[in-house]
């Protein structure tokens, strides 16, 4: 398994869903080691119950026999052993992850099993297909012309290719790369097969999260194309009403508590400052649970301009992306999936930012009110912070997070459901404000293979630890999402 601390690879993160995260080396030892029991059990309190388990289809590409002579990938492939290894790569991966997976040993040998194969996937379709070619070189055999068909005629099934090195020549790969719906792995990397059945996972995850959207709108139902997630759409003034029904219960001050005692320092807020912060916690999973929603996303600028709530939930955003769950500024459903998407599939959260060139350095200026501080992962120790105040505002309390530097970063955003930016780049500092003006969480960063800073695309994009620029755009691929260049 892959041991590094920036990928986002299964084997980093140990095969865990996130509340396995949570329970072995998040919430529950940090409430633990604080005495604060109820405080931790409390956080899965409105957690929506799984919807659908992920259902994996996977199959063999490969001839008859027991040995090869001549050719890839040679005399010395030990075929069963081989196929064994991937059967338990994938097995041990589909019980980590809690997916229902069915895996054909009899190999695709011949048109006949071809045909079978393709009618079993019309009459019931899984939620992915995994095909693991096993030839490049067989006489007769022609493994990639099966391979191919069965990725032409499978229908919509979202579907990995495997090619371990030794299956695959660059002209072999041709066919399957501009096919909807499929990503070809053609790697040394066995473990890979793991991440493969995450990203499936995670497509039906996507699929079937639900964003509460809070706005100035009226309450409605929007399912988002390709990506599948729901949007549903609640009044502004939904956030008042139930923030006014929190009391300061022992929750509220275990949350307070951890805050206030974690924190490397408080400069601005007060202590009922950071009480009315975790009521805004208190509030969100209580929207969320009763709108049966997995995340949330709240216009509160009109709220704090017009002072309905004594403080914005910049807090409550903290805690929620800490925990796996989805906490986004300004109603902004872009943000918030790729937040679920990030949490998802590489278990570590994103920073929604706002974007300000600078143009002396021809870097990145990236700010904004809340940030997460599990930034290495739900299962890694937190990222220092300071307890300032809202700085647009000076209401209520804003995180100052500081970033390692030297990190290594992506850069993410969703421009719609379809359609997805991605690039590279290097933490260089935190930047104090004051004397600088924006957000307290500020971070310089350089980005790679951008010309000029002011060229970076979009807004509110997010910044994750680790480069997961390829793995994302292999699940791009795989989901039928269109990656492109950050700039």
């Amino acid at each position: 398994m892959c041991t590094c601390n920036s990928c986002g690879r299964l084997g980093c993160a140990a095969g865990l869903d996130r509340r396995d995260f949570l329970a072995a080396g998040g919430a529950l030892a940090l409430g633990a080691k604080m005495g604060l029991f109820d405080f931790a059990s409390s956080l899965f309190a409105g957690e929506t119950p799984r919807r659908k388990k992920a259902a994996v289809r996977a199959v063999f590409v490969r001839p008859d026999v027991e040995k090869y002579w001549m050719g890839w990938p040679g005399a010395a492939y030990d075929i069963a052993a081989r196929q064994k290894q991937y059967t338990e790569i994938m097995e041990n991966a589909a019980k980590k992850l809690d997916v229902d997976l069915e895996i054909t040993p009899e190999p695709m040998k011949d048109d006949e099993a071809v045909n079978t194969l393709l009618r079993g996937l019309k009459a019931s379709p899984p939620d992915g297909l995994i095909v693991i070619s096993q030839c490049l070189h067989h006489p007769g055999f022609k493994s990639w012309a099966k391979t191919n068909r069965i990725a032409a005629d499978r229908g919509s099934i979202p579907t990995i290719v495997f090619s371990p090195m030794g299956t695959s020549f660059t002209e072999n790969l041709q066919k399957t790369r501009d096919l909807p719906g499929v990503f070809c792995a053609a790697t040394q990397d066995l473990d890979w097969l793991a991440f493969g059945m995450k990203m499936i996972k995670t497509i039906v995850q996507m699929r079937d999260s639900r964003i509460c959207i809070i706005d100035n709108v009226e309450s409605v139902d929007r399912k988002l194309d390709v990506v599948g997630t729901t949007l549903h759409y609640i009044p502004r003034e939904s956030w008042p009403q139930e923030y006014q029904k929190v009391g300061i219960s022992d929750e509220v001050k275990s949350i307070a508590e951890y805050y206030r005692k974690n924190a490397r320092n408080i400069v601005e807020p007060s202590g009922q400052d950071i009480i009315n912060a975790a009521k805004g916690y208190v509030t969100a999973k209580r929207i969320m649970k009763r709108e049966n929603c997995d995340g949330i996303s709240v216009d509160c600028l009109p709220l704090v301009r017009q002072r309905l709530i004594p403080c914005p939930p910049c807090i409550a955003w903290l805690r929620l992306n800490d925990e796996g769950s989805v906490g986004a500024c300004e109603a902004d459903w872009n943000a918030a999936i790729g937040m679920r998407l990030v949490s998802f599939l590489f278990d570590r959260p994103g920073f929604m930012q706002d974007p300000a060139p600078n143009t002396v350095k021809n870097t990145l200026m990236a700010a904004h009110c809340s940030c997460p501080t599990k930034l290495a992962g739900f299962d890694k120790p937190p990222e220092p912070f300071i307890l300032r105040n809202h700085s647009e505002s000076e209401m209520g309390v804003s995180p100052q997070v500081l970033w390692r530097v030297g990190q290594k970063i992506s850069v993410v955003e969703f421009d719609g459901p379809q359609k997805l930016y991605v690039g590279t780049g290097t933490v260089l500092g935190n930047i104090d404000t004051p004397p600088a003006g924006g957000c307290r969480t500020s971070v310089e960063v350089e980005l790679d293979n951008v010309g000029d800073s002011r060229d970076t695309k979009g807004f509110h994009q997010l910044l994750v630890y680790g480069d997961i620029e390829q793995d994302l755009k292999a699940y791009c691929s795989l989901a039928g999402i269109k990656a492109e260049p950050l700039a």
